[in-house]
């Protein structure tokens, strides 16, 4: 269905038609071509009927026609009902130009047979003319209903996608929650306010197309400080954050997949060189993001459980989210991994 603003730019472009072509047919009755001073009070009554009566034949068939002929497609049937009324008009038209001139000078102009198929002819043009609109407003029409599926599938792909982030971090949480609780961790209560915190993010604020860059990073910090309490702070973890970030927009969860990747795949209690550095730099409307960690030994990297999300979602992601917007670069060394991810905050 065609919105309002859509609706109205129809209309503007068939009044802006009607206007043109009053204009044009005015300004050429009144030429002086027959030699004679015009009658301009004739003249703009034969402009006036002659306008309102094209429209109203054209408008016939724009609403009603039309419309028949391209739901049942019967050619037969749409010539029936079409000429019937096209003849009328066009000959009450023809009679109503030779009442409103009378005795004028080229009254015998609008007596002769070259005048009558001109007239045909013309009213045969406006009625295709503004018929053809309506098969470009149709096009335009359909063409919109494409594009809004199309973003509706998109949109519905996107939630899908950070749907599977969220169990996922919920799993490792619970997982880091167990293992203070069994414990006896007096961090136990921090760990449940600060996920409170987090699930807070993730059930109301998430679910806008984007968020303040400023609650990502919150929603980042509250998860290293959960990480931090679960390896009791041994681990050295570096989080950084460079320029304005006030006033910047960001997808939902487009960071943490790399943070949570740092931990997964290199920071253990048992592996004492393990490091995590995080940073973010944001200059106008450039966010350079950047996440480089240690990397376990590999037996005990071969002993961890793969991810269910990994790489393809974030990228996923971010095709759907920042179509040429972004470059993502992976340093895979054999003692380090960086991930470095560029994006252009629209």
């Amino acid at each position: 269905m065609q919105g309002i603003q859509q609706r109205k730019q129809i209309f503007y472009l068939h009044l802006s038609f009607w206007c043109l072509y009053f204009s044009f047919f005015f300004y050429q009755i009144t030429g002086g071509r027959h030699g004679s001073e015009p009658n301009l009070v004739l003249a703009f009554w034969d402009a006036t009927t002659h306008v309102l009566l094209m429209a109203f034949i054209a408008y016939l068939n724009y609403f009603i026609f039309l419309p028949r002929f391209l739901e049942h497609r019967q050619v037969g049937r749409f010539l029936v009902e079409f000429l019937l009324p096209f003849v009328l008009i066009v000959a009450g038209h023809i009679w109503l130009k030779r009442f409103i001139y009378g005795g004028a000078p080229y009254r015998g102009f609008l007596y002769s047979d070259r005048f009558i198929i001109q007239h045909v002819l013309i009213t045969l043009f406006i009625v295709i003319f503004v018929g053809m609109l309506k098969f470009v407003e149709d096009w335009f029409d359909l063409q919109a209903k494409k594009k809004e599926i199309e973003n509706e599938r998109l949109n519905a792909e996107l939630r899908f996608l950070k749907a599977q982030i969220n169990p996922h971090f919920l799993f490792n949480t619970l997982n880091n929650l167990y293992y203070l609780a069994f414990t006896n961790s007096p961090n136990t209560t921090t760990v449940i306010e600060k996920l409170s915190q987090m699930m807070r993010y993730m059930i109301y604020d998430s679910n806008q197309t984007k968020v303040s860059l400023n609650k990502e990073i919150e929603y980042m910090k509250n998860y290293i400080s959960l990480e931090q309490l679960r390896l009791n702070n041994q681990i050295p973890i570096c989080f950084e954050v460079e320029g304005t970030t006030g006033h910047q927009l960001i997808v939902p969860f487009i960071f943490i997949t790399f943070l949570e990747n740092a931990f997964k795949h290199g920071v253990s209690n048992s592996f004492e060189e393990a490091w995590v550095h995080v940073r973010i730099r944001v200059e106008g409307n450039e966010c350079t993001y950047t996440v480089e960690n240690s990397k376990l030994p590999q037996r005990e990297e071969e002993a961890l459980e793969k991810s269910g999300i990994g790489l393809q979602n974030v990228h996923r992601r971010l095709e759907l989210s920042y179509p040429g917007a972004y470059t993502l670069q992976v340093d895979n060394q054999p003692d380090r991994y960086a991930v470095q991810l560029q994006l252009t905050l629209l």
